[in-house]
């Protein structure tokens, strides 16, 4: 885990692409897509049918690593909102030890803003926590300290001769020192919207700046993607 100063909180990233708040003793995780694969297999393109159980497992991982109390998840916390109906048993009793472990609280997002808290949990459309809103989708405009997923921000470089994606947060600042921030996607099957793509750069204003971070070799590697100009 790599330690991030944001919005005059201090946070950790693990590894794992969750983001840890140590004052809320709070894991928030984005985008689990759950039921990913049997969603797909529902419309003909078959995938092994196990996503659920890795994406539950990091989940656990990162629970333990943490040791979090509290877990907050930002939206599309199924492929779609009868995905808690498909969850096979295995990844069902693994989901239901998960929320009794902790106090889960499921925001819901565009994919499944009809779920069902089958396996425990609390649901809200979205909250806030210490002053911080905590929604799927960033909200343009927004002037409170805001944390939200829904755009899968992925950051692409040339290096050394070869092209290499990295999942990544995107970090607004604005003029009073607060700031937004969008999270990496969580779910084993997600892929990614190229983080300076405009509309990522769009949800995020009024800003100062935007900025690509992630973990890298023990520290918080951080890209500009934006600035403001003069």
């Amino acid at each position: 885990m790599v330690p991030l100063s944001f919005a005059g909180e201090e946070f950790l990233i693990t590894q794992r692409r969750a983001l840890y708040w140590p004052r809320e003793k709070a894991l928030l995780v984005a985008d689990l897509h759950l039921e990913q694969a049997s969603f797909f297999a529902k419309h003909g393109q078959m995938l092994p049918p196990y996503d659920s159980r890795e994406t539950l497992e990091r989940v656990a991982v990162a629970i333990r690593e943490t040791g979090a109390r509290r877990v907050y998840t930002l939206g599309d916390n199924f492929h779609d909102s009868a995905g808690s109906a498909r969850l096979e048993e295995h990844a069902a009793g693994m989901l239901a030890a998960l929320t009794r472990a902790t106090d889960w609280v499921w925001i819901t997002g565009n994919h499944d803003p009809e779920m069902e808290a089958r396996y425990g949990g609390t649901i809200a459309d979205e909250l806030e926590i210490a002053g911080m809103v905590l929604r799927h989708r960033a909200k343009r405009g927004e002037m409170r300290r805001e944390l939200s997923g829904h755009y899968h921000p992925k950051l692409r470089l040339h290096v050394r001769g070869r092209h290499v994606a990295r999942q990544c947060a995107v970090v607004s600042t604005d003029a009073s020192g607060g700031g937004r921030m969008i999270l990496p996607a969580f779910g084993a099957l997600t892929g990614g919207l190229d983080a300076g793509a405009p509309a990522i750069l769009a949800a995020l204003q009024p800003a100062e700046r935007i900025d690509a971070v992630l973990p890298a070799a023990g520290k918080l590697a951080q890209f500009p993607l934006w600035r403001r100009a003069a």
